[in-house]
């Protein structure tokens, strides 16, 4: 019997820390809704814009103007009809908020 409780409480363990590890980053609807915007303001309005809603979060970066501060950044994918871009958004993060630093887009593409 206390086996079977140790097996238990080791496998509600596990599921916990698997389940944190598929949590959603900080800022990730902020960084969908401006990839929107980001493949908009490049490319013009156009019905074809999707936007993954998968968020991942990639190693952070310093600050350049403070090397005390760091900066996230989350990657999200695009495409219009047939094209391909990755974007990376950064973020200085103070409590809750979220504020946008920087963007890039790259379309991804083998030439």
């Amino acid at each position: 019997m206390k086996k079977a409780l140790v097996r238990i409480a080791a496998c509600l363990g596990f599921c916990t820390v698997a389940g944190m590890a598929n949590a959603a980053p900080q800022c990730s609807g902020e960084a969908v809704s401006r990839a929107k915007k980001l493949l908009t303001f490049h490319f013009g309005e156009d019905d074809r814009i999707r936007i993954s809603p998968d968020v991942k979060e990639l190693p952070p970066i310093r600050n350049p103007a403070n090397k005390k501060q760091q900066f996230k950044v989350l990657e999200v994918w695009g495409s219009i009809y047939k094209g391909q871009y990755r974007m990376r958004l950064i973020y200085y993060v103070s409590g809750n908020d979220c504020t946008l630093m920087g963007q890039e887009i790259l379309e991804y593409a083998d030439l």
